[in-house]
């Protein structure tokens, strides 16, 4: 389960204290899948952050599976991180001087993986990559340098995964291939997925909608899906 209580970021900016998020509290049980939409500035991606412990709340608290992540140093965080959350991120971040298979085996040999090359190539196969795997990120188009984002992110098969705008950098018919990918691997390895998105027909097809507005929770609806995606997508 993922928890948020009272959750609230500031930042500091022209001299002056912004309020990113003001008072969140959610909690998103294990297996849901969930968008999180709102308008640009409204705090979507600082919401998806903090989750993911990439940064720290002004105040409040944060729990995965538990754990108080606002308590946890930065090893122990990054430990956390590896075990239980997988990160898919708008501009992929892919290392630009290792192919394909080297970046996806990367949380692999982290985690101890002593197959870690042949899980990774695996992985690419899976995602329709596995002619790919030499290949470095210039060589691969927008689409493939996502679908190899998602294969990493699902390489230590995480209990959490969470998406930050997958196909902002797409075009149509090349996000919903990205979004059916993940949806699959979704329901393989029973993944809890957070997805933030600007696109509303990408959000219904989620099975909970969260709007954010302003930095705080505007509104939280189940919807009566999820939809099937070539239909909400199409």
């Amino acid at each position: 389960m993922i928890a948020t209580q009272h959750v609230t970021m500031q930042l500091e900016a022209g001299g002056e204290m912004v309020r990113i998020l003001d008072d969140v509290t959610l909690e998103i049980p294990d297996k849901q899948t969930v968008a999180i939409v709102g308008p640009s500035g409204s705090g979507k991606s600082t919401l998806l952050g903090l989750i993911a412990g990439l940064d720290r709340p002004t105040s409040g608290r944060i729990w995965l599976n538990g754990v108080d992540i606002t308590t946890l140093g930065e090893k122990a965080m990054a430990r956390l991180r590896l075990a239980s959350i997988g990160y898919i991120f708008q501009s992929f971040h892919l290392i630009p001087t290792l192919t394909a298979l080297e970046n996806v085996s990367i949380p692999l040999e982290l985690a101890g993986d002593t197959r870690s090359r042949e899980r990774a190539g695996d992985l690419l196969e899976a995602v329709g990559l596995g002619h790919r795997v030499s290949h470095y990120p210039v060589q691969l188009s927008g689409g493939e340098q996502q679908r190899v984002a998602v294969a990493r992110a699902f390489a230590c098969r995480p209990p959490i995964l969470l998406a930050d705008e997958p196909t902002g950098n797409l075009d149509s018919a090349t996000g919903r291939q990205v979004i059916e990918l993940i949806m699959a691997l979704h329901r393989d390895v029973g993944t809890t997925l957070v997805l933030v998105t600007h696109d509303p027909q990408l959000a219904v097809t989620m099975e909970r909608v969260i709007t954010i507005r302003d930095g705080r929770i505007a509104s939280d609806q189940l919807t009566d899906g999820p939809h099937n995606l070539s239909d909400s997508l199409s």
